[in-house]
């Protein structure tokens, strides 16, 4: 007699490693050739396992397989719609954020850069005696390294020379430009216009 493993209860696949089908569901091998299964022995099974004897009748153990694994698996409309309705929130809210960020970093660079040249322009006045008559007199003069680029026009000749009538100081023999702004059009974080700092 051939052994059988055990069968699972009524709701289970059944796994087996019995040869003979026919004994494995306790079918008499007098009922050969083919080893149909009754249909009393189908009949007082539920659906699923209905199925498997069906198959094992026709094809053998190995063929018998579950009835709900003939849908293949994969994603729904239903799901990668969502997947992408969370990707485009996490989008509208990174977004706006990095572009703030970004403003905000230029607009630092922008601050220090008209800080630096504004130093520039008193040292010469103060050491030279006189306002320097342009923006590369203090290149020249050494008192800056090169012209910075303005972090919005993104070039060095746009800056904005103010110059003034009156002398900073007595000791003063020429007037000249005194202050700097950026040649940017748009509009600050503050509500203010970049050429007006």
């Amino acid at each position: 007699m051939v052994a059988t493993s055990p069968i699972r209860q009524k709701n289970d696949v059944i796994l087996s490693e019995a040869k003979d089908p026919c004994i494995l569901f306790g079918v008499s091998q007098s009922s050969q050739p083919g080893c149909p299964i009754p249909r009393s022995l189908i009949a007082n099974r539920d659906p699923q396992r209905a199925h498997l004897l069906t198959s094992i009748a026709k094809g053998g153990i190995n063929n018998a397989a579950p009835a709900n694994n003939s849908r293949e698996q994969g994603f729904t409309l239903l799901e990668l719609m969502i997947v992408m309705v969370v990707i485009g929130l996490l989008a509208a809210i990174a977004i706006p954020a990095y572009t703030s960020n970004i403003r905000n970093a230029k607009e630092a660079v922008l601050k220090e850069d008209l800080h630096t040249m504004r130093q520039a322009i008193d040292s010469y006045t103060v050491d030279k005696a006189k306002a320097p008559q342009s923006l590369d007199d203090l290149v020249q003069a050494g008192y800056l390294k090169s012209m910075p680029v303005d972090p919005f026009t993104h070039r060095s000749d746009t800056w904005l020379p103010a110059t003034e009538d009156t002398n900073m100081s007595l000791d003063q023999t020429e007037t000249g430009i005194d202050d700097v702004h950026s040649g940017a059009q748009q509009t600050a974080s503050d509500g203010t216009s970049y050429n007006t700092w």
